[in-house]
Protein backbone atom coordinates (compact mmCIF):
# COMPACT_ATOMS: atom_id res chain seq x y z
CA UNK A 1 0.00 0.00 0.00
CA UNK A 2 1.08 3.28 -1.01
CA UNK A 3 1.60 6.14 1.85
CA UNK A 4 1.21 9.59 0.84
CA UNK A 5 1.69 12.35 3.37
CA UNK A 6 -0.19 15.53 3.21
CA UNK A 7 1.54 18.97 4.72
CA UNK A 8 -1.03 20.59 6.53
CA UNK A 9 -2.34 23.96 4.54
CA UNK A 10 -1.15 26.84 6.93
CA UNK A 11 -3.62 29.34 7.71
CA UNK A 12 -3.02 32.98 5.43
CA UNK A 13 -2.57 35.62 8.71
CA UNK A 14 -5.42 37.81 7.85
CA UNK A 15 -4.18 41.35 6.87
CA UNK A 16 -5.97 44.90 7.28
CA UNK A 17 -4.81 48.75 6.50
CA UNK A 18 -5.27 51.31 8.63
CA UNK A 19 -4.87 54.55 9.65
CA UNK A 20 -2.83 55.20 13.28
CA UNK A 21 -1.13 57.18 15.06
CA UNK A 22 1.81 55.76 17.28
CA UNK A 23 1.13 56.58 21.26
CA UNK A 24 4.27 54.59 22.63
CA UNK A 25 7.12 52.42 21.48
CA UNK A 26 9.67 50.36 22.79
CA UNK A 27 12.65 48.17 21.58
CA UNK A 28 11.90 44.94 22.21
CA UNK A 29 14.57 41.75 21.30
CA UNK A 30 17.75 42.53 19.15
CA UNK A 31 15.73 44.16 16.38
CA UNK A 32 12.01 44.60 17.06
CA UNK A 33 9.78 47.27 18.16
CA UNK A 34 6.58 47.18 20.85
CA UNK A 35 4.08 49.85 19.47
CA UNK A 36 0.94 51.33 21.22
CA UNK A 37 -1.31 52.12 18.14
CA UNK A 38 -4.31 54.53 18.28
CA UNK A 39 -6.80 53.44 15.30
CA UNK A 40 -10.10 55.48 14.05
CA UNK A 41 -11.97 51.53 14.24
CA UNK A 42 -10.03 49.01 16.32
CA UNK A 43 -9.05 51.79 19.09
CA UNK A 44 -6.07 50.94 20.55
CA UNK A 45 -3.58 47.94 19.66
CA UNK A 46 -0.53 46.43 20.34
CA UNK A 47 1.67 46.00 17.33
CA UNK A 48 5.02 44.14 16.22
CA UNK A 49 7.24 46.11 13.65
CA UNK A 50 10.02 43.06 13.29
CA UNK A 51 13.62 44.19 12.46
CA UNK A 52 12.82 48.19 12.67
CA UNK A 53 16.27 48.57 14.33
CA UNK A 54 18.23 46.73 11.11
CA UNK A 55 20.11 49.79 9.40
CA UNK A 56 18.51 47.88 5.69
CA UNK A 57 14.86 48.39 7.52
CA UNK A 58 13.00 49.29 4.79
CA UNK A 59 10.35 51.20 7.31
CA UNK A 60 12.70 52.06 10.08
CA UNK A 61 12.72 56.00 9.59
CA UNK A 62 8.53 56.02 9.23
CA UNK A 63 7.67 54.66 12.63
CA UNK A 64 7.87 57.69 14.93
CA UNK A 65 5.21 59.41 17.31
CA UNK A 66 3.20 62.55 16.38
CA UNK A 67 2.66 61.59 12.50
CA UNK A 68 -0.09 59.90 11.37
CA UNK A 69 0.64 56.77 9.23
CA UNK A 70 -1.64 54.46 7.20
CA UNK A 71 -0.12 50.84 7.96
CA UNK A 72 -0.76 47.18 6.71
CA UNK A 73 -0.76 44.41 9.22
CA UNK A 74 -1.83 40.61 9.96
CA UNK A 75 -2.78 39.52 13.10
CA UNK A 76 -0.37 37.75 14.93
CA UNK A 77 -0.59 35.38 18.14
CA UNK A 78 0.36 38.25 20.83
CA UNK A 79 0.77 41.28 18.54
CA UNK A 80 -0.39 42.30 15.30
CA UNK A 81 2.92 42.62 12.98
CA UNK A 82 3.27 45.98 10.65
CA UNK A 83 4.15 45.32 7.44
CA UNK A 84 4.13 48.41 5.51
CA UNK A 85 3.98 52.00 6.19
CA UNK A 86 3.26 54.93 4.46
CA UNK A 87 3.56 59.00 6.16
CA UNK A 88 0.61 60.61 5.88
CA UNK A 89 1.20 63.59 7.76
CA UNK A 90 4.26 63.93 9.22
CA UNK A 91 3.92 66.91 11.36
CA UNK A 92 7.57 67.73 11.80
CA UNK A 93 7.09 71.21 12.94
CA UNK A 94 5.96 70.77 16.41
CA UNK A 95 8.87 68.91 16.57
CA UNK A 96 11.14 71.91 16.72
CA UNK A 97 10.06 73.12 19.74
CA UNK A 98 10.49 71.38 23.13
CA UNK A 99 7.19 73.04 24.84
CA UNK A 100 5.65 71.90 21.86
CA UNK A 101 6.88 68.09 21.55
CA UNK A 102 6.36 68.03 25.13
CA UNK A 103 2.81 68.46 24.82
CA UNK A 104 2.12 66.32 22.00
CA UNK A 105 3.61 63.71 24.09
CA UNK A 106 1.41 64.81 26.64
CA UNK A 107 -1.54 64.31 24.42
CA UNK A 108 -0.71 61.10 23.28
CA UNK A 109 -0.31 59.60 26.83
CA UNK A 110 -3.95 60.92 27.60
CA UNK A 111 -5.32 59.34 24.56
CA UNK A 112 -3.55 55.94 25.54
CA UNK A 113 -4.02 56.00 29.46
CA UNK A 114 -8.19 56.58 28.31
CA UNK A 115 -8.73 54.22 25.49
CA UNK A 116 -9.44 50.53 26.12
CA UNK A 117 -7.44 48.28 23.66
CA UNK A 118 -9.74 47.19 20.72
CA UNK A 119 -12.28 49.31 21.32
CA UNK A 120 -13.52 51.93 18.42
CA UNK A 121 -12.00 55.32 18.98
CA UNK A 122 -12.75 57.18 16.06
CA UNK A 123 -13.72 60.14 18.10
CA UNK A 124 -10.38 60.36 20.22
CA UNK A 125 -8.46 59.41 17.62
CA UNK A 126 -9.80 63.11 15.26
CA UNK A 127 -9.02 64.60 18.71
CA UNK A 128 -5.55 63.70 18.85
CA UNK A 129 -5.20 64.35 15.03
CA UNK A 130 -6.39 67.73 15.77
CA UNK A 131 -4.45 68.12 18.44
CA UNK A 132 -1.23 67.66 16.60
CA UNK A 133 -2.97 69.73 13.60
CA UNK A 134 -2.83 73.00 15.91
CA UNK A 135 0.61 71.78 17.63
CA UNK A 136 2.71 71.87 14.32
CA UNK A 137 0.61 75.28 12.84
CA UNK A 138 2.35 76.72 15.94
CA UNK A 139 -0.39 77.34 18.13
CA UNK A 140 0.39 78.09 21.53
CA UNK A 141 0.93 74.85 23.07
CA UNK A 142 -1.15 75.09 26.72
CA UNK A 143 -4.21 76.34 24.64
CA UNK A 144 -3.78 73.23 22.49
CA UNK A 145 -3.42 71.13 25.84
CA UNK A 146 -6.33 72.87 27.41
CA UNK A 147 -8.62 72.37 24.24
CA UNK A 148 -7.92 68.93 24.43
CA UNK A 149 -8.08 68.07 28.38
CA UNK A 150 -11.77 69.25 28.09
CA UNK A 151 -12.45 67.97 25.04
CA UNK A 152 -11.05 64.08 25.94
CA UNK A 153 -13.07 64.75 29.57
CA UNK A 154 -15.97 64.89 26.92
CA UNK A 155 -15.60 61.81 25.33
CA UNK A 156 -14.80 60.18 28.31
CA UNK A 157 -18.53 61.29 29.93
CA UNK A 158 -16.16 63.45 33.00
CA UNK A 159 -17.11 67.36 31.74
CA UNK A 160 -16.22 68.97 34.49
CA UNK A 161 -19.58 71.58 35.67
CA UNK A 162 -18.50 75.43 35.14
CA UNK A 163 -21.86 76.78 35.03
CA UNK A 164 -23.74 75.67 37.74
CA UNK A 165 -22.62 74.42 41.61
CA UNK A 166 -21.84 70.74 41.61
CA UNK A 167 -23.64 70.56 45.09
CA UNK A 168 -26.59 72.30 45.48
CA UNK A 169 -27.29 73.35 41.29
CA UNK A 170 -27.98 76.68 41.11
CA UNK A 171 -26.08 78.84 38.38
CA UNK A 172 -23.30 80.58 39.54
CA UNK A 173 -23.14 84.72 39.68
CA UNK A 174 -21.01 86.81 38.65
CA UNK A 175 -20.63 88.21 41.89
CA UNK A 176 -19.93 85.53 44.28
CA UNK A 177 -16.59 83.66 45.11
CA UNK A 178 -16.19 80.48 43.41
CA UNK A 179 -13.87 76.95 44.73
CA UNK A 180 -12.82 74.68 42.47
CA UNK A 181 -13.70 70.84 43.44
CA UNK A 182 -12.56 68.29 41.50
CA UNK A 183 -13.94 65.50 43.67
CA UNK A 184 -17.33 66.91 43.12
CA UNK A 185 -16.71 67.40 39.62
CA UNK A 186 -16.38 71.17 38.81
CA UNK A 187 -16.67 74.73 40.71
CA UNK A 188 -18.59 75.15 43.87
CA UNK A 189 -20.41 78.17 44.88
CA UNK A 190 -19.81 80.04 48.23
CA UNK A 191 -23.43 78.79 49.62
CA UNK A 192 -22.24 75.12 49.81
CA UNK A 193 -19.29 74.18 52.74
CA UNK A 194 -17.95 71.22 50.27
CA UNK A 195 -15.85 68.35 50.94
CA UNK A 196 -13.36 69.01 53.87
CA UNK A 197 -10.21 68.43 50.98
CA UNK A 198 -9.51 68.86 47.41
CA UNK A 199 -11.01 72.48 47.29
CA UNK A 200 -9.34 75.80 45.58
CA UNK A 201 -10.17 79.03 44.87
CA UNK A 202 -11.13 79.76 41.74
CA UNK A 203 -11.19 83.68 40.45
CA UNK A 204 -13.83 84.84 37.98
CA UNK A 205 -11.59 85.60 34.79
CA UNK A 206 -10.67 81.62 35.46
CA UNK A 207 -13.89 80.45 35.52
CA UNK A 208 -14.50 82.14 32.11
CA UNK A 209 -11.73 80.63 30.53
CA UNK A 210 -12.77 77.11 31.15
CA UNK A 211 -16.48 78.30 29.96
CA UNK A 212 -14.47 79.56 26.87
CA UNK A 213 -13.32 75.60 26.91
CA UNK A 214 -16.17 74.03 26.76
CA UNK A 215 -18.12 76.78 24.15
CA UNK A 216 -15.61 78.26 21.92
CA UNK A 217 -13.91 77.12 18.45
CA UNK A 218 -10.41 76.12 18.88
CA UNK A 219 -10.15 79.33 16.54
CA UNK A 220 -11.83 81.72 18.56
CA UNK A 221 -9.46 79.64 21.50
CA UNK A 222 -6.49 80.64 20.11
CA UNK A 223 -7.05 84.46 19.21
CA UNK A 224 -7.99 84.64 23.12
CA UNK A 225 -6.07 87.47 25.40
CA UNK A 226 -5.81 85.62 28.74
CA UNK A 227 -3.88 86.79 31.37
CA UNK A 228 -0.51 84.86 32.22
CA UNK A 229 -1.90 84.28 35.62
CA UNK A 230 -5.15 82.97 34.76
CA UNK A 231 -3.73 81.00 31.85
CA UNK A 232 -1.60 79.14 35.28
CA UNK A 233 -4.62 78.96 37.01
CA UNK A 234 -6.95 77.31 34.61
CA UNK A 235 -3.73 74.86 33.54
CA UNK A 236 -3.86 74.02 37.34
CA UNK A 237 -7.65 73.34 37.69
CA UNK A 238 -7.10 71.20 34.85
CA UNK A 239 -4.45 69.33 36.49
CA UNK A 240 -5.89 68.15 39.12
CA UNK A 241 -9.18 67.15 38.06
CA UNK A 242 -7.49 65.36 35.44
CA UNK A 243 -5.57 63.89 38.21
CA UNK A 244 -8.21 63.01 40.40
CA UNK A 245 -10.78 61.52 38.27
CA UNK A 246 -7.99 59.58 36.31
CA UNK A 247 -6.48 58.58 39.56
CA UNK A 248 -3.09 59.28 38.66
CA UNK A 249 -0.75 61.84 37.11
CA UNK A 250 1.02 62.02 33.90
CA UNK A 251 4.42 61.20 33.70
CA UNK A 252 5.01 63.54 30.59
CA UNK A 253 4.00 66.40 33.01
CA UNK A 254 7.42 66.22 34.85
CA UNK A 255 9.33 66.46 31.34
CA UNK A 256 6.91 69.18 30.23
CA UNK A 257 7.54 71.17 33.37
CA UNK A 258 10.86 70.93 33.26
CA UNK A 259 11.25 72.07 30.02
CA UNK A 260 9.10 75.50 30.96
CA UNK A 261 11.08 75.82 34.01
CA UNK A 262 14.12 76.21 31.91
CA UNK A 263 12.86 78.38 29.40
CA UNK A 264 11.94 80.41 32.12
CA UNK A 265 15.08 80.57 34.08
CA UNK A 266 17.04 81.50 30.60
CA UNK A 267 14.44 84.56 29.78
CA UNK A 268 15.41 85.60 33.44
CA UNK A 269 19.02 86.10 33.12
CA UNK A 270 18.20 87.65 29.57
CA UNK A 271 16.23 90.52 31.69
Amino acid sequence: MQVRWYRPVMPVPHRYTTDAIVLTRFDYGEADRILTLLTPGSGKIKAIAKGIRRQKSRIGGSLEPFAELRLALAHGRTFDVVTQVEVIHPWLHLRDDLVSFGTAEYLAEMADRTQEERHAAESVYVLLKRGYELLDAGMAAGRVARWFEMHLADELGIRPEVDRCVECGRLLEADERYRWVPPLGGVLCERDPGPPQGIAGLSLEALKVLKAYQRMDVEALAALRVRPEVEAEVEAAMRAFLSYTLDRSPRSLAFLDEVRAGQRARADLLT
